[in-house]
């Protein structure tokens, strides 16, 4: 199993950055997805190169700041795959984001941290 890990100090405060996560429908932060829809605790949504993704929301914890959900659908034959984000408070009132991915089979570790480096770049303009 490999793990893929972002880790960034904003100016912005804990409760800016985390409100981007707190709806797990907001997409503007992920290149190549223009909608999420929620049923449930499963979040849909289509992505260009990889068609149909499900996502189940494992955790959701506005108090401490954290989003944890696991691909449960997509085009790939995925054994284990749980992400963790976390942003929590830093100094001179900014903040911490930190954005966890498990994956496994290994072979998939180099598409998940290109996607996921996108959508931090996306998401530092956003914060920005």
């Amino acid at each position: 199993m490999k793990t893929v890990k972002i880790e960034h100090d904003f100016r912005q405060s804990a409760d800016e950055v985390w409100a981007i996560f707190a709806d797990v429908t907001r997409c503007d932060w992920v290149p190549a997805v223009e909608k999420i829809t929620l049923d449930g605790d499963v979040r849909s949504f289509d992505m260009a190169g990889l068609g149909e993704v499900q996502e189940r929301i494992i955790r959701l914890d506005n108090e401490e700041r954290v989003l944890q959900y696991s691909a449960i659908k997509a085009r790939s034959v995925l054994e284990h795959h749980l992400a963790t984000i976390h942003v929590t408070h830093a100094g001179s009132g900014g903040c911490h984001f930190s954005w966890q991915t498990e994956i496994a089979p290994d072979e998939f570790e180099p598409a998940i941290a290109g996607g996921m480096a996108a959508a931090f770049a996306q998401l530092k303009k956003i914060v920005a």
